[in-house]
């Protein structure tokens, strides 16, 4: 094995170790831009700049990554999400 396909073959395991997982948060026609950036600011540690590009984007889009990580970091976060009424997901 040539030194180069070494050197891909550990990137591609380092890749596989790596792996994120995402919050996407979705649209809904209930709660208000308001409650949206508060909510990630909170949940999601946004700065209000964030919050409010990540609510447009949920707005014109219909979702939008507002976090990436690993699982286990995630769960309380979406689910801080899901309890402020918020419709979220973890993929």
């Amino acid at each position: 094995m040539s030194t180069q396909e070494k050197i891909k073959e550990e990137l591609l395991t380092l890749e596989d170790v790596q792996k994120n997982n995402e919050i996407v948060l979705y649209n809904d026609d209930v709660n208000t831009f308001d409650h949206v950036i508060e909510t990630l600011i909170y949940a999601c540690d946004h700065t209000a700049e964030q919050a409010e590009q990540c609510s447009i984007i949920v707005h014109y889009k219909g979702k939008c990554t507002v976090k990436t990580g690993k699982y286990e970091e995630l769960k309380p976060r979406c689910s801080k999400l899901l309890e402020a009424g918020l419709s979220a997901e973890i993929v």
